[in-house]
């Protein structure tokens, strides 16, 4: 950052000489310094994969710093509640904080889960689908097939398929590679069978899927061990 010391550097409101807002590059940063979580959109619905520290008991799918997506999330559903297709009142919050002086950009990725099915909390319609958008700090808004965010997000975007079983594998993978603390795998789907509610994913599947992802790692040590 060579403009660093140019005093655009405090304000958000301000760009630097070379184009950049450097509080909206601080924000992304404490993005990638959260937990990995993962987003992959399927045919008829979306699967959810957290890495949670064990340090915390509260699910959050989200990644970053935690009082700023809460307050996100309370914006989130209050605007569920309100409006059916309106999808990008939430970004252009998000996106109203890079814009002043007064206030900081906030430092979470949000994940926004809905199935577009029927109209309960969130905005559902038959003739959409299942949909997949994540919010950055910038507040901008995109819609995915397969996201990923935190600090293993590179690793986990290389690694991304379309099942349950695929989910837990990419989770155990880039933490395996992170080795930095004892974590929790969480699984979350949003789906036409579940009427487009989120719902924690059924303890058994779960653990059958921690089971194949960790059996699955083994594999591909005791392969590499053979090469070597």
């Amino acid at each position: 950052m060579s403009s660093i010391n140019t005093g655009n550097d405090p304000s958000a409101s301000t760009f630097s000489p070379d184009g950049r807002v450097f509080q909206v590059d601080y924000a992304m940063k404490a993005v990638e310094n959260g937990s990995t979580a993962i987003g992959i959109r399927c045919k008829n619905g979306v699967v959810f994969g957290v890495e949670k520290f064990v340090l915390s008991k509260l699910y959050k799918e989200v990644a970053g710093l935690l009082a700023d997506a809460c307050s996100l999330t309370d914006i989130a559903r209050e605007d569920a509640s309100n409006f059916r297709s309106n999808l990008d009142r939430v970004a252009i919050y998000v996106h109203a904080y890079t814009l002043y002086s007064a206030v900081r950009p906030f430092g979470c990725s949000f994940f926004k889960k809905y199935f577009i099915y029927i109209s309960i909390l969130c905005s559902y319609s038959a003739n959409v689908g299942a949909q997949l958008c994540m919010i950055d700090p910038s507040g901008v808004l995109y819609g995915y097939w397969g996201c990923a965010t935190g600090k293993a997000r590179q690793a986990a975007k290389t690694e991304i398929e379309n099942v349950v079983k695929e989910v837990a594998k990419i989770i155990y993978i880039v933490c395996d590679e992170v080795k930095d603390k004892a974590f929790e795998l969480e699984l979350g789907w949003v789906g036409e069978l579940i009427k487009g509610r989120h719902e924690i994913v059924p303890k058994d599947i779960r653990e059958e899927a921690e089971e194949c992802a960790k059996g699955s790692l083994k594999e591909e040590d005791e392969s590499d061990d053979d090469n070597t």
